[in-house]
């Protein structure tokens, strides 16, 4: 496969439709059943676009709830217990009540148990990994090492 047909990354489908507006990307397959709406236009979504030119990606690592998950890997940063996404929580190490920070050195994964008994007490609590940080390519390498799962089977034929 030639490197420019190569699937690079997913996006949301509001880039994809702004890329679309934008004349930036050639849409190489659209969903069947889904189309958005405004006032005075109609499109069906995206499913697969090319982009035009070559855009750099973005390294810089966007601090989010699932991004802290991810750099645990998915484990309670506490009692080692492995934790779904959807129960894991995100523990201040300095409690905000403390005058703790929401950012990359100040949280960590948990488990409802484990934050729960904490509450906003730090004396006795330390994570067993020290919160930092992470670089894309940490990040990248993680998600790697988890379950891939194809969102739609039209794209099945541009992954090989």
């Amino acid at each position: 496969m030639p490197v420019g047909l190569m699937p690079l990354s997913t996006i949301t489908w509001e880039d994809a439709i702004r890329y679309l507006v934008l004349n930036k990307a050639d849409v190489i397959l659209w969903h069947e059943n889904w189309v958005v709406h405004s006032a005075t236009w109609e499109t069906q979504v995206p499913s697969v676009m090319m982009l035009r030119e070559y855009m750099k990606p973005k390294m810089s690592v966007r601090f989010s709830r699932g991004n802290v998950y991810l750099r645990d890997e998915g484990k309670c940063m506490y009692c080692s217990d492995r934790i779904e996404r959807k129960v894991a929580t995100l523990d201040h190490v300095v409690p905000v009540s403390k005058g703790g920070k929401t950012t990359w050195d100040n949280c960590v994964t948990a488990c409802a148990p484990c934050n729960s008994a904490k509450s906003d007490k730090q004396k006795g609590w330390k994570p067993k990994i020290k919160p930092h940080k992470p670089d894309y390519y940490e990040l990248l390498n993680k998600r790697k090492k988890q379950e891939f799962n194809i969102r739609y089977t039209e794209w099945q034929q541009f992954i090989q």
